[in-house]
């Protein structure tokens, strides 16, 4: 082997270590990452599960970090706690707080709960384009608040700036912002409720006023309507301003949306079909677009009379800030992409070159 090769080789075997000893620290380390499932803690958790509370100081360091969950038996290993912020690079960013935690929690939860600051216990994610029902079904398979219960506290008073905005008796549907929340184990739904539209309040402030004004087409509440449609719509990310745009030149020139989501939360309305297709029916029929409903796009000219789910902060961007185009029509790509036409001809070529069996084609 000569001098030039074996450089090469020298290096790969030192890289070859370091990920031997990142695997063995993984490893040997209670409640390791290489574990599909790493263990908690004691025995198996009872329904309401113990809590204790651990007091994250400004500038602590990741090892007295661990050492204090370690130590209030959060976490099995306050190595592994250590060895994860410094494989997240995330020894500089963790959050001061009271953190309430479960014991028994793995350590790679806790790290990711104090770099984003999660201080309750309870983190639940809500994705985007989810109806109200949904989120109060999420929220009790999760164990934050009964499903009825958060349901009821949707009537109740709220404050934040943006509820000016709505018009009386408008609901809170589009207004329960998607987000990865921390709850306590205590929170009522009204507490629930308020935390979901403090976090929209916090978007409006910082990134919808600014881009609204009395010249728009559309009010704040026409643009989380116009928004939840583009939600439920766009499976392609890039594609949403473009979805906008559609529907934007529709409205102009006074077309029908004929928007399948805004059907299908009609639908979703009927507890019979719930229960049939879920909330939101793949397949529909020709019965199902001529239903007799004011969120029926294909029957009714305009915007459906509110949200249709709650959408995230990109398909609301969409819905302000729209591309320039002239598109009026586009069909779905098997893989939920879309295929955009300017006239009906275009289009029914697009619709015929997707799916050559169409009765149409």
């Amino acid at each position: 082997m000569n001098a030039a090769r074996a450089v090469p080789v020298v290096a790969l075997a030192g890289l070859a270590a370091l990920v031997g000893v990142g695997v063995w620290l993984l490893s040997e380390t209670p409640g390791s990452l290489v574990n599909e499932e790493p263990p908690r803690l004691g025995a198996p958790q009872a329904s309401v599960p113990e809590v204790v509370t651990v007091s994250v100081e400004q500038g602590e360091s990741a090892q007295a970090i661990g050492e204090k969950l370690h130590d209030a038996s959060v976490i099995e290993s306050a190595r592994l706690f250590v060895v994860l912020t410094e494989l997240m690079g995330l020894g500089d960013a963790l959050e001061a707080g009271d953190y309430e935690f479960e014991r028994g929690e793995t350590a790679l939860s806790a790290v990711r709960r104090i770099s984003q600051g999660i201080t309750a216990s309870l983190a639940v994610t809500i994705p985007e384009g989810l109806r109200l029902e949904e989120i109060a079904d999420l929220l009790e398979r999760r164990g934050v608040v009964s499903a009825g219960d958060f349901r009821r506290a949707l009537t109740d008073a709220y404050d934040a700036s943006f509820l000016g905005e709505l018009p009386p008796g408008a609901g809170p549907e589009g207004f329960l912002f998607p987000a990865t929340y921390g709850f306590s184990h205590d929170a009522t739904g009204h507490e629930v409720v308020q935390q979901l539209l403090n976090a929209f309040d916090q978007r409006y402030g910082e990134h919808i006023q600014p881009l609204l004004s009395p010249d728009d087409q559309l009010s704040l509440p026409e643009v989380l309507t116009l928004a939840s449609v583009i939600e439920r719509e766009a499976h392609v990310p890039a594609e949403r301003p473009i979805i906008a745009s559609v529907f934007l030149n529709r409205l102009r020139q006074g077309l029908p949306l004929q928007a399948d989501p805004t059907v299908q939360y009609a639908l979703g309305n009927d507890p019979a079909s719930v229960e049939e297709f879920g909330y939101w029916k793949r397949s529909l029929s020709l019965a199902d677009l001529r239903l007799a409903s004011p969120y029926n796009t294909y029957v009714n000219v305009g915007l459906p009379p509110g949200p249709i789910a709650n959408p995230g902060l990109d398909s609301i961007l969409a819905a302000l800030q729209p591309d320039d185009t002239d598109f009026l029509f586009f069909v779905a790509r098997p893989d939920g992409s879309h295929v955009f036409a300017e006239t009906l001809t275009e289009h029914q070529r697009n619709v015929c070159l997707i799916d050559p069996n169409r009765p149409e084609c």
